[in-house]
């Protein structure tokens, strides 16, 4: 990836995880006047989502400034592993935020609080989910362009308080025209239990990535499609791909004809890592050439217990 992308997508991931620092800062100043005021449950749920977020949007801040460093004699593959390590902590204050308000529903369920100043906690919330509508269009944005782990599961999370302020806003409604305070409760059990799936789908990903699940069928398709319609390539064999925290990583065994030159294979692989890299703009690609036709242990083979070596 020429260097001045690499900027342009660093800056971009460091604007965004700033952005995201600030606004949820200032939503939590903003849901604690409301929560307050109003003694809305389903306010204080969306109060401590936001708390959660300053946390998880800090940590993201801190990982992404990290994982920006270029690669180092200790770290050679560079520092993209520290986005995912921070969505799995993140997944972790997701989860617990939820189970909080769910704790304290159960709590007002054996001890109702009358909900008063609805008017004014319906203005937070739409105050609150206008200003996450905006950052979300940035962050996903900015996601797309970097493909970065952090600020995709900053955006998933900023994604649910989309669906939880508009679900609040509602129950403010509703408990407002028709006095029905338990819909508040209900409203907060059911934000909670979305905090919770949420978290396990962002720290489920997280994990992968650590563990180096292999990318999708599809990215590895395109893979396999460009070096099957390369020049010389007569097939493949152990092809192994992993997320190096947005940076793609492809290794690849490549059958060429075994009379050809070194010089002439080098000149070969050398056009398809090209092509791999033209789709795959910031990934890193390495190749090995084998003979055409060459029995031999392969890693496929340990893979698939048929290894006869």
């Amino acid at each position: 990836m020429p260097q001045s992308l690499i900027e342009t997508n660093n800056r971009l991931k460091r604007a965004a995880a700033s952005a995201s620092v600030m606004l949820s800062g200032g939503l939590c100043l903003l849901k604690i006047f409301g929560a307050f005021y109003t003694g809305s449950l389903a306010i204080l749920s969306s109060l401590i989502d936001s708390l959660a977020d300053v946390f998880a949007s800090s940590i993201s801040f801190v990982a992404i400034r990290f994982s920006t460093r270029p690669a180092s004699q200790e770290h050679r593959y560079g520092y993209g592993r520290a986005e995912s390590i921070s969505a799995l902590v993140q997944s972790a204050f997701i989860a617990g935020s939820g189970l909080f308000v769910m704790y304290d529903g159960f709590v007002r369920l054996l001890d109702p609080k009358p909900l008063e100043k609805a008017e004014l906690g319906i203005i937070i919330m739409v105050i609150s989910l206008a200003t996450t509508v905006a950052l979300i269009v940035f962050q996903k944005y900015v996601a797309r362009k970097t493909a970065s782990p952090a600020i995709a599961a900053d955006s998933a999370h900023y994604t649910v308080d989309v669906l939880t302020n508009a679900s609040i806003i509602l129950s403010l409604i509703v408990v407002k025209l028709f006095n029905m305070s338990w819909f508040d409760i209900l409203t907060a059990f059911a934000i909670s239990a979305y905090l919770i799936y949420n978290a396990y789908k962002i720290a489920a990903e997280a994990v992968a990535a650590l563990t180096d699940r292999e990318l999708s069928e599809e990215v590895r398709k395109q893979v396999i499609d460009i070096v099957m319609n390369s020049e010389g390539v007569k097939g493949y064999h152990d092809f192994r791909s992993r997320d190096l925290g947005g940076a793609y990583f492809f290794e690849i065994h490549l059958e060429l004809d075994g009379s050809l030159t070194l010089d002439k294979t080098h000149e070969l692989t050398d056009k398809a890592e090209e092509k791999i890299k033209e789709t795959f703009p910031n990934a890193q690609v390495i190749i090995h050439q084998d003979p055409y036709g060459l029995h031999e242990n392969r890693l496929d083979y340990t893979i698939d217990g048929k290894c006869d070596l």
